[in-house]
């Protein structure tokens, strides 16, 4: 039944009218109910808007926290990161308390695009992409099977694609309870490769499964890969092409041929692709960096695709999800398990060509933990999905 998604109903206005209604209705209830909850205004959160936590939450979760504020560091590398799917049951790898601040490296699930320029020389970057014959340095990617006679893309199958750091391990979180995410930056990792100094670089793919896959101008089907440069020292805030080629049928390293974009980390063969320098000659791309992929360990399955974004979070995919921004989590599962990954250098409010400018990223968080025994009577307490919150917009 058409709920203002298909554009092919014949009542689709009316459909969309009352959708958009209600979204408004529902924007307005959360208005309404973190303003006024506890019978005062909200408080001004750290990150310098209006906070849909109360004075009185901030007061009961500080009080939580221990005396002494800890900083954490994680890097990214085959032993830290999974790939393409979300689960309650891996290890933690870090652990820490509510208020302490973690800085998280994250790696693109496209930097096999461009070897020379998003992997090589980056040992971190290496180890995860490492695929000889032999070995894979991730062998598992995505929630699906793992048995070489059942699966026929590779382990995993794809189902899932993001390379996610994690998971982090918050001291005493329990279901029920409400993960806020603060994002207190967010920067490109600069290419290791001596050659490209001072550069990072991105890969966009217009894919099988974006709208563009169907060629609007010419009606036949083909992928096509744009590399990016992005300064890394931040001080341009733009990114530029610098090539692209259309995807040939690439053979990985178990003889597995893949005709399109169908499982991650395939590592391109150029002597087989063409190309084009010249693409987009002149053409700047406002960059705002951020990660498309961020959330915790769903409950209810132990290995979740990382592709459909869930109550928990995953891939949302929205570019306001950077620096300056909170998310807010229900957690699920004790220690709450988040993960980031899918880092971008910039996309519009859709992936409308199957991916955006896909740029490993380093970002820095500050985790706070909010009990479900200190939620009654805030806007927080009945919140069963991921929320956004910006200076200027929940």
């Amino acid at each position: 039944m058409c709920v203002g998604d298909d554009v092919n109903c014949p009542h689709f206005k009316l459909h969309y009218a009352k959708f958009k209604e209600g979204l408004n209705q529902e924007r307005r209830n959360l208005l309404r109910s973190s303003v006024f909850a506890g019978g005062g205004v909200a408080a001004l959160g750290a990150m310098g808007g209006l906070s849909i936590v109360t004075p009185a939450l901030a007061e009961a979760s500080a009080a939580r926290q221990p005396s002494q504020r800890s900083y954490h560091y994680l890097p990214a590398n085959a032993e830290t990161v999974h790939w393409g799917y979300f689960s309650k049951t891996l290890k933690p790898r870090v652990e820490i308390d509510s208020g302490d601040i973690v800085t998280i490296e994250t790696l693109t699930h496209h930097a096999g695009d461009d070897t020379e320029r998003m992997i090589k020389g980056d040992p971190g970057a290496e180890s995860v992409y490492l695929w000889t014959k032999d070995k894979k340095g991730v062998d598992r990617r995505g929630a699906g099977p793992t048995d070489p006679k059942v699966y026929k893309k590779g382990s995993g199958e794809g189902q899932g694609v993001h390379i996610c750091t994690g998971p982090v391990f918050v001291r005493d979180a329990e279901p029920g309870d409400i993960l806020e995410v603060r994002i207190l930056d967010c920067v490109p990792r600069p290419s290791a490769n001596p050659q490209f100094k001072g550069k990072a670089f991105g890969s966009n793919a217009a894919a099988n499964w974006g709208f563009q896959y169907k060629d609007l101008l010419g009606g036949a089907k083909r992928e096509v890969v744009t590399i990016y440069e992005v300064d890394a020292s931040g001080a341009r805030s733009w990114a530029k092409a610098v090539y692209n080629f259309q995807w040939v049928p690439q053979t990985d390293p178990f003889g597995v041929t893949h005709a399109t974009i169908d499982y991650p980390g395939v590592p391109v063969d150029h002597t087989k692709t063409k190309r084009n320098y010249e693409v987009l000659k002149g053409v700047r791309l406002p960059i705002r960096p951020h990660f498309g992929t961020l959330g915790l360990a769903p409950a209810e399955a132990d290995f979740v695709d990382t592709i459909p974004p869930s109550y928990t979070g995953g891939n949302i995919d929205n570019w306001r999800i950077g620096k300056g921004s909170i998310m807010y989590y229900p957690v699920s599962v004790p220690g709450a398990l988040m993960s980031v990954g899918d880092p971008h250098a910039s996309q519009g409010d859709s992936e409308l060509c199957g991916t955006a400018i896909e740029c490993s990223m380093t970002g820095t968080f500050q985790l706070i933990l909010h009990k479900k025994a200190d939620l009654a009577g805030t806007p927080l307490e009945q919140l069963g999905y991921p929320l956004l919150e910006t200076q200027t917009e929940w």
